[in-house]
């Protein structure tokens, strides 16, 4: 994370001539001959600033930036442009582009405007000399860091947040870090699992109860909301919430009051909520089992976190960062890796994601006997948690995608017989292939029998 700034135009001399301008200001600039070069080198490397001409032969510049901001819509643009195109210009501007620059530009100008835009950028340098509210976030991958961009700017506000991701990828550390970078960080995280407590016990852990409400509430409780109050509640698999604990977490987020169980009278609250789920809620509100008027309300921000084998290049980063806390932990005297263990955590599939490569850290240090965690004992770790168990969910999800696969093959994407064979409709069918992301045409030219 630096002020790094990516220049686009298709001008070699004024490409250069940017370039040597803010170079002499120690900013660090790449350079890009072409919109669709500058997006290959965004992806790789996202800069904290985009500075591109208006006019180019392949994309415009105002192509680009749209673009770069379906990628990452916190990063600032800027565009160059020609007297001639100024009203294109001031356009781009009430759409989202940071600010213009007229040719030929002024070098003040210039450096007034980069100054001012990379204030605004949460990927720049400036905003990251306070990071401790990160730091439990190990990363340096291009997705994280662009996830956690778009996390320290949501934190600001009091917008519910939506985090999704698959089981183990660090939604809680998510929520942690959003509550540290928020205004009500000096305030109480309380968190709780949705699916790990029966209905009668969630609500009452949720809103508190009376005394006397039920057999065995001796006293009053507060409730983990009123314990929140001030702070951020964490719901950690939310699309596990029985209904009618949705509808009174709904009238809770509305009207900003709870009721406890058995009590007559309302207590006023003031917390922020982040929700989490492994569930995709569109399919579970289509299912009834999920208020749609909750899930618009959670809803309002949607943070999704990577599964760790689309970031390999976190897995050595993490690798290292448990293996040094669990040696510590364990009294034991570990130097590292060898280079062959790190090759096969590298090409592992991590099914579980970080927990399952900290659960498998933890077994090679409590194994290890030397000062080197070799290849064998990594490979060992990771046939012994090969397989772990997944929802019910998940399972029946991927029997459903490997059964209309499989269906489609022999049949070579013929969905009229596809659908015969399957027992359902063709309105039915096609509504499953659309949730599998199955295209049938695929299956018409290929040959499977080879």
């Amino acid at each position: 994370m630096t002020n790094a700034i990516l220049i686009v135009d298709d001008d070699a001399d004024i490409l250069k001539l940017l370039e040597m301008r803010l170079v002499a200001n120690q900013y660090t600039v790449t350079t890009a001959h072409s919109a669709s070069e500058a997006l290959a080198i965004f992806h790789i490397n996202p800069a904290a600033l985009v500075i591109s001409d208006l006019r180019m032969p392949d994309m415009d510049g105002f192509s680009l930036f749209q673009a770069i901001h379906a990628l990452e819509p916190t990063v600032p643009f800027i565009l160059l442009t020609a007297h001639g195109s100024i009203p294109e210009a001031v356009n781009a501007t009430q759409q989202g582009v940071f600010g213009f620059l007229t040719k030929p530009f002024d070098s003040n100008e210039l450096l007034r405007q980069v100054a001012s835009a990379l204030k605004t950028s949460t990927h720049s340098k400036q905003h990251s000399e306070n990071d401790t509210w990160r730091d439990t976030i190990i990363s340096r991958s291009a997705p994280m860091e662009s996830l956690l961009a778009r996390a320290k700017l949501v934190a600001a506000s009091d917008a519910s947040v939506l985090i999704q991701g698959e089981s183990g990828s660090g939604k809680e550390l998510l929520a942690q870090a959003i509550h540290l970078a928020s205004p009500r960080h000096e305030r109480p995280f309380v968190a709780i699992n949705c699916a790990a407590l029966p209905e009668a016990l969630l609500e009452s852990e949720l809103f508190g109860h009376s005394k006397g409400a039920f057999t065995g509430a001796t006293r009053d409780h507060q409730g983990l909301i009123k314990n929140a109050d001030g702070g951020t509640l964490f719901l950690d698999e939310i699309g596990d919430m029985p209904l009618a604990i949705q509808a009174k977490l709904l009238r809770a987020l509305q009207e900003r009051v709870i009721r406890p169980v058995g009590a007559n009278k309302d207590i006023a609250i003031d917390v922020r909520v982040i929700c989490a789920t492994h569930k995709n809620l569109i399919e579970e509100m289509q299912g009834n089992r999920f208020r749609e008027d909750l899930y618009y309300r959670i809803n309002v921000v949607s943070l999704e976190i990577p599964a760790l084998a689309t970031r390999r290049e976190d897995i050595p980063l993490l690798a290292n960062y448990f293996m040094a806390n669990l040696s510590k932990k364990y009294r034991k005297k570990i130097n590292g890796f060898a280079p062959e263990a790190l090759e096969i955590m590298l090409a592992a599939s991590w099914p579980g994601n970080v927990r399952q490569l900290q659960n498998t850290i933890e077994q090679v240090v409590v194994l290890c006997t030397g000062s080197i965690i070799t290849a064998a004992l990594v490979q060992k770790a990771l046939e012994d948690n090969v397989a772990p168990m997944v929802s019910f969910e998940h399972a029946r999800n991927n029997f459903e995608q490997q059964y209309l696969i499989n269906l489609l093959k022999a049949t070579q994407g013929n969905v009229t017989q596809a659908a015969r064979v399957a027992a359902r409709n063709r309105t039915d069918f096609y509504k499953l292939l659309q949730r599998h992301h199955i295209n049938p045409i695929l299956f018409k030219t290929v040959d499977f029998s080879e």
